[in-house]
């Protein structure tokens, strides 16, 4: 995998690069629909590359693992060709999945014992096995096992976990580089920085990870419960110390807000289900505001979604048959709202990289923060 980056817009972190990987390029800022189990939810491919025009999406190991399977993905000749898409694809390392668990969960120096949500089943990921897990999965990008510490442990807690973490990744590393793709062509490896709210920790694990001199590095362990200017003030504590010829990908980051923020302070890649979940729920984001489709002021609304869009695939779809649609429990109406949110996600990043590079950043975001947090 190999990065460039193109520009730095004045006044701001706010950077434009490009990524190669052997299955495509990737412009940054980017953001990454989530495809947790292969799929996109309740969106084709088809839809993710032309409507939406995703440049790379992600699976999840934890979920790949139980089902369908290591032996079904490998047999298809991995998940690019198990689900069709031709373009890169990032494999979260199931660190947050497992967090995620609760009292089903057991963490140790060796790794996590876990029962499967599915069936009750136990199981263990360890850094090694994880790579292995993900080498099989096939991603372009895999991410190193991690703990995922929540947003309220205390000091001592965060500490302790970083340390383990940290050692966890020196294992992935060594078990990565000891291994080969399985499919023909290269994978990267990003270690992910965590430290919990605690600068110091942060700018710990930040300096030990710009040492390793990877493809690219995450930024993981936010958006967890803390409030959102911690977010803020740890993501610019570690982007002053990973590198600046790398990408730094904010996982699980968030909403249009969030994002551009914290491209402002210097992140190139995001993640997140809020535009297909929120979607599902009638939430609907344009370049004015927040609209809460299933609002009965809606019923008699006959223009399009986002008036004034112009790089949406349901521009012919009105407020009123959406929210129709809705009442009437159609699934069709999930759909649409679902690739209305992720092309509105795209098209955030795009013009957000436009405006980079035209050094017209700054002044740009901060007009549209003001309409993104409105509810229409």
């Amino acid at each position: 995998m190999k990065f460039e980056l193109q520009h730095k817009a004045d006044n701001t972190e706010a950077r434009a690069g490009l990524i190669t990987t052997d299955h495509g390029q990737i412009e940054t800022p980017i953001f990454m629909p989530v495809g947790t189990v292969g799929s996109v939810k309740g969106v084709h491919m088809r839809e993710v590359k032309e409507d939406i025009k995703a440049q790379i999406i992600l699976g999840n190991t934890y979920h790949l693992y139980l089902r369908p399977g290591l032996d079904v993905i490998e047999q298809a000749g991995g998940l690019h060709k198990f689900n069709g898409w031709d373009r890169p694809i990032l494999t979260d390392s199931g660190g947050y999945q497992v967090f995620s668990l609760g009292d089903i969960r057991k963490l140790t120096e060796e790794g996590a014992m876990f029962q499967s949500h599915i069936d009750g089943s136990k199981h263990q990921f360890t850094p090694e096995n994880v790579m292995d897990i993900q080498r099989t999965i096939g991603a372009d990008i895999i991410m190193a096992f991690d703990e995922c510490t929540p947003g309220d442990a205390d000091y001592n807690y965060a500490k302790k976990s970083l340390e383990m973490t940290q050692r966890w990744l020196d294992r992935c590393i060594e078990r990565f580089d000891s291994t080969s793709p399985k499919y023909g062509y290269n994978q990267a490896l990003f270690p992910i920085v965590q430290g919990c709210v605690y600068p110091e920790l942060r700018r710990k694990a930040a300096e030990h990870i710009a040492t390793l001199d990877r493809d690219g590095n995450a930024i993981g362990g936010l958006s967890v419960g803390e409030p959102e200017h911690l977010m803020y003030e740890m993501t610019e504590v570690v982007n002053e110390v990973l590198p600046k010829s790398k990408p730094r990908y904010l996982m699980g980051v968030g909403t249009p807000v969030n994002i551009l923020e914290s491209i402002d302070r210097g992140v190139d890649m995001f993640d997140c289900v809020m535009p297909t979940r929120n979607g599902r729920n009638g939430m609907l984001f344009t370049r004015n505001g927040i609209i809460n489709i299933k609002n009965k002021k809606w019923s008699h609304d006959f223009t399009p979604i986002d008036p004034e869009s112009d790089c949406y695939a349901d521009l012919q779809y009105s407020k009123a048959y959406l929210r129709h649609l809705f009442q009437a429990k159609e699934m069709l109406g999930a759909q649409i709202a679902s690739i209305h949110n992720l092309a509105f996600y795209l098209w955030l990043v795009k013009e957000a990289r436009k405006h980079i590079l035209n050094d017209t950043f700054k002044p740009w975001k901060e007009e549209m923060v003001k309409k993104l947090a409105t509810r229409l």
